[in-house]
Formats: structure tokens, sequence, C-alpha cells
């Protein structure tokens, strides 16, 4: 059968350029959505026009507990078997009274997932990819909250790599100036251009670049535990 991946929030942003990368190397993709599911539905249809019956979206609130499992459990019902789990739905908010809804969508969610959809993987010898942040290493002004939970689940790459071995893999990706935060998170000119400034590359990244990455990790069956870094030189 064909190979499948599920990707969480993958109907915007790094999710998509994931979504369409895997679809365009040949996977089956399972796009989820939460608050975004007619952006979802518009990217089904464009990869199902490519290939039939080669996309689906499915919708869930990852900050629910019994969502997670059914998630994954619907998607292997779609596909008929699973190869690839990508957790990067996430929450970026610089509000700590979301500390719980924080914690619950960026680390317990890629948690629960990845024991749900580790019987299925073990069939396919699939692997994880989880999306952490630079902020993982180097914290954010004004986003502690956040940057605690990228740093989490760093860790719990690394952590369930050790659980999951020999059978499935897991890694991670972490995005440094990929793509603009949007709405109340946004940056002007002059604290984008301070970023760009910062960084080896002196530009901007690309949602593709990650996704690049994350395919990467999938076609090397000799890599777990481990992150990559994207950020154009940044941090060093």
């Amino acid at each position: 059968m064909q190979s499948t991946a599920l990707i969480t929030g993958g109907a915007r942003r790094i999710g998509a350029a994931i979504a369409t990368h895997l679809h365009q190397a040949g996977f089956r993709v399972v796009i989820h959505c939460h608050h975004s599911c007619h952006v979802a539905q518009a990217l089904m249809d464009t990869l199902n026009q490519c290939r039939a019956n080669s996309a689906v979206v499915l919708s869930a609130d990852l900050s629910v507990g019994q969502s997670l499992a059914q998630l994954i459990s619907d998607a292997v019902h779609w596909a008929g078997q699973l190869d690839v789990l990508v957790n990067n739905a996430s929450i970026f908010s610089r509000q700590d009274a979301d500390w719980d809804r924080l914690f619950a969508v960026n680390v317990k969610a890629p948690y629960e997932l990845s024991l749900a959809a580790y019987p299925h993987l073990v069939k396919t010898q699939g692997s994880i990819i989880n999306i952490t942040d630079t902020h993982a290493r180097i914290p954010l002004k004004g986003y502690a909250v956040y940057s605690q939970t990228k740093a989490a689940l760093a860790m719990q790459t690394k952590a369930l790599a050790l659980e999951l071995a020999p059978h499935v893999r897991v890694n991670a990706v972490a995005p440094g100036a990929i793509i603009w935060p949007e709405g109340e998170n946004g940056l002007t000119a002059e604290q984008q251009q301070s970023i760009l400034s910062k960084t080896l590359l002196r530009r901007h990244g690309h949602p593709l670049f990650i996704a690049k990455a994350v395919l990467a990790f999938i076609e090397n069956p000799f890599m777990t535990g481990q992150t990559t870094t994207v950020d154009g030189g940044r941090y060093l």
C-alpha cells in the first residue's frame, strides 16, 4: 500500500508545506485541522486533483485528550496504515494565562498521539517527526511558557526515541525565521530586519525548507533522537 503521513496542523503555513511536499514525494496525506478546516479542505481538493483519493481532512481539538487516539484511529481507518506522524500543530502565544492549553497542545498532544500511533508505525517501520523551535534552546523574550513547551517537546523527541526503539524512529526539526508570526504576535518591519541581521545567511527562510528536512528524516533509516535546526545560522 501507499505510504501515509498524518500532519497535525496541516492546513496552513509550515504544516501545509509539509503536507504538500510529502504528497509530491508520493505519500497519501492526512491533513489535521482545528480552526482552519475550510483551508484544509481547499488543500485536500488540490492534492486530490493531482492524485485521486490521496488526501483527506480530519478535524480534532488537540487540547481534548479523548480526540487524540480517535484522530490516529480515523487516519488508519482511511488509509489502512500509518507510516509517518508529523507533530506540527502548535500554539504560539505570549499569554502566560494559556499555560495549560499551551502544554496540552504543544507537549501532551504530541506525546499521546505518538503513543497511539506506535502500534501502527511498528507495522510499517515508520517514524515520528516533531516540529520544535530554535527557542527550545534559546528562550524568546515575552514567550516564556511557549519556549518551555518547545524545550519539553525537544526532550520528548529524545525520550521517545529511546522508548520506541528499535521499531519506530523519532526525530525533530527546529525552525528559525521561516515564516513571520501573524495577528497579535506580528512583528514590525524593524523587528523583522533585526532578526534577519542576526542570521548568517541574511535572509528569511521558507516553509519548504522545513518540509525538506522532514522528508530527509523519513528517508534516512539510521537517524533517531536527533534535531535538525533550520534557521539560516541565526544562533551560531
